[in-house]
């Protein structure tokens, strides 16, 4: 059964007009941002202080980093919302919480959305970011010799995707955080035929893959779809965290396992009653507020050293 938080939470944004529905899919797209962006205070809470909320830019990216003090570890945050929503600013508060609690610097990545630049954009900003905090980190206050990455969603993709890269460029990151990440572009696991009637269906899925990646030749390379890289060993220890009512659910798990079978240290925790996009909600739902702390202590654990 859904908890009652999350249908609460529902209620908070703004839903489409008719008039919206019936227009091109860049209107839709601009109004799902901007729907996002107005609830954001009710969803999330009020910004939390920190010594150190700054914003700036890592090779012309926008980021904002978050801090309790110097010569911190570094976790580099790329948000969700299909590759075409999301924003610095609509995830700032979870970004503060873990940075409060997990003694680590948080460097929140504002890369370039689709439909406006498609794959592999967004790839390339987080890359071209991690590639700044390596070589200027330490004049930001940070430690660059110790960088975990995080992402939730479409967020966790790229995360999972650029962590295997650093791999085999290597330069590997020490953890990554995914939650309820988007992996498999064909959209084939069972839980989309079980769920698909609490806030995600198979049918938006479908179109945000395809207008992230419109080439469907390059949908099934590892760059897109994790559970085809070939090797996964050497990728860093993760936390994996899925919601019982997301059609994600399973492929979340099955990457779980696939890291697993590859000799990878994994928790993988699926948080009962809740559904796709829980997280963030921290002002409404109490397990969005256990999730991030979770991350946090995760975080800590793997890189306060």
């Amino acid at each position: 059964m859904l908890h009652p938080q999350v249908s609460a939470a529902a209620a908070l944004r703004m839903r489409p007009s008719a008039e919206v529905l019936a227009a091109d899919p860049l209107t839709q797209v601009r109004f799902v941002r901007e729907a996002m962006e107005a609830a954001n205070e009710a969803e999330c809470g009020p910004a939390f202080p920190l010594p150190v909320v700054a914003d700036f830019e890592a090779s012309g990216v926008p980021c904002r980093l978050y801090a309790t003090g110097a010569g911190l570890p570094v976790v580099v945050y790329v948000h969700g919302g299909g590759w075409a929503y999301g924003s610095i600013e609509t995830f700032d508060r979870f970004c503060r919480r873990i940075a409060h609690r997990s003694g680590c610097a948080v460097v929140s990545v504002g890369y370039r959305l689709t439909p406006e630049h498609p794959f592999p954009a967004a790839h390339s900003d987080v890359e071209a970011v991690l590639a700044y905090l390596r070589k200027e980190g330490a004049d930001l206050g940070l430690d660059p010799s110790r960088i975990a990455i995080a992402g939730d969603s479409a967020g966790g993709q790229i995360a999972t995707v650029v962590a295997r890269r650093q791999r085999d460029a290597a330069t590997p990151l020490d953890h990554q955080v995914l939650i309820y990440p988007a992996l498999d572009p064909l959209c084939a696991s069972e839980s989309y035929a079980e769920l698909g009637e609490y806030g995600l269906d198979k049918a938006s899925m479908q179109l945000a893959w395809s207008a992230y990646v419109p080439d469907p030749a390059l949908r099934f390379t590892p760059d897109v779809a994790p559970l085809a890289t070939p090797d996964l060993s050497g990728m860093p220890p993760t936390l994996i965290i899925t919601a019982e009512y997301d059609v994600l659910r399973d492929e979340g798990a099955d990457y779980a396992d696939a890291l697993v079978t590859a000799g990878v240290p994994v928790v993988h925790t699926c948080y009962a009653q809740m559904n796709h996009g829980f997280a963030r909600k921290l002002a409404v739902i109490d397990a969005a507020r256990a999730a991030a702390d979770q991350i946090a202590a995760v975080l800590r654990s793997a890189l306060t050293f």
